[in-house]
């Protein structure tokens, strides 16, 4: 950052918006049909870093995005990553997972 709270002239508009989630548990929707929850604890312009995460591929169950999504929010997620590295151009959604409405 520098004085005024602005990122420096090469950060990327998108990644200015992102780094208000670092440090923050996130969801991020994939085109693919996955969903990954975790921790972002950083980010360039190629890719997100989650960790504590759970990476979920949604064939392998008869949940939804929503649904898992849903049910990770009232249950806890269910880690099995301590580390994955997301494809920017691969997400088409990152949501605060304190946003996901439980009720």
């Amino acid at each position: 950052m520098t004085r005024g709270g602005k990122l420096p002239l090469e950060t990327p508009p998108s990644a200015a918006l992102l780094t208000r989630l670092i440090g923050q548990i996130v969801i991020a929707d994939l085109k693919a049909p996955y969903v990954c929850l975790g921790t972002l604890v950083n980010l360039d312009d190629e890719f997100l870093e989650l960790t504590d995460a759970d990476l979920h591929d949604l064939r392998d169950s008869t949940a939804s995005r929503e649904v898992y999504t849903y049910d990770s929010a009232r249950l806890g997620i269910r880690r099995n990553r301590a580390r994955v590295f997301l494809r920017r151009d691969e997400v088409v959604a990152l949501t605060c997972f304190t946003d996901v409405a439980i009720s």
